[in-house]
């Protein structure tokens, strides 16, 4: 399965902001092991690179790995070239998009109007990201999906047990999932760990039934 037919498959992209790389696949192997199967390491992370390496190595094609918070084509070469199997980045610049394709990857592009989505779109996204989604909720993506029907959105910010069904009922594509799940300013301990893997399921499970 590619990994653009996985993330339509399984609809969440589970954030990983802020850990270490020892961390981050203990973190990893708790959202596997509650349902989660693709996952973004942020480029902000220490040693990022490291992380998905590691991350890569560790789970193979069981789970998709890639980079976030992308901010130039660079940083997107360096993840490519770690192992990141889609490039997701908090704005949209056509250089980066490029350079994704390049090597192959899923480009995850992140706009907010409606030119910036057809923009981001025909420059080669392969899904936009609509970011931050808190600031306008599900009903804009379903207007979105009015005029510009074959666009792929990825609402990200804001995301939680609350509302995944009303975003993806409202035609979401995806959705990017960061604090409400991966909390990294908590100790990552055996008891925190169970309870990510309890709450990766409840995601899952609040998922199912919506695949494209």
């Amino acid at each position: 399965m590619s990994t653009l037919q996985k993330i339509f498959d399984h609809k969440l992209i589970a954030i990983i902001r802020g850990a270490d790389p020892e961390d981050t696949l203990k973190i990893v192997k708790s959202l596997y092991e509650g349902g989660i199967r693709v996952v973004e390491i942020t480029m902000n992370s220490p040693k990022a690179l490291t992380a998905i390496e590691r991350a890569v190595d560790e789970f193979g094609d069981r789970m998709a790995v890639g980079a976030g918070t992308v901010l130039d084509a660079e940083s997107a070469r360096s993840a490519l070239l770690a192992g990141a199997q889609f490039i997701l980045s908090p704005t949209y610049k056509e250089e980066t998009i490029r350079m994704t394709k390049r090597y192959g990857a899923v480009s995850i592009p992140a706009a907010f109007t409606p030119t910036e989505i057809l923009e981001a779109y025909e420059s080669g996204g392969d899904i936009i990201k609509v970011f931050p989604a808190t600031a306008v909720g599900p009903k804009f993506i379903k207007d979105i999906h009015g005029p510009l029907p074959q666009i792929p959105l990825l609402p990200t910010g804001g995301v939680d047990l609350t509302n995944v069904k009303e975003y993806l009922e409202a035609g979401a594509a995806g959705l990017g999932i960061g604090s409400s799940l991966v909390d990294t300013k908590k100790e990552i301990t055996e008891q925190y760990l169970q309870e990510l893997t309890e709450k990766s399921n409840k995601f899952t499970l609040l998922a199912q039934n919506y695949s494209l």
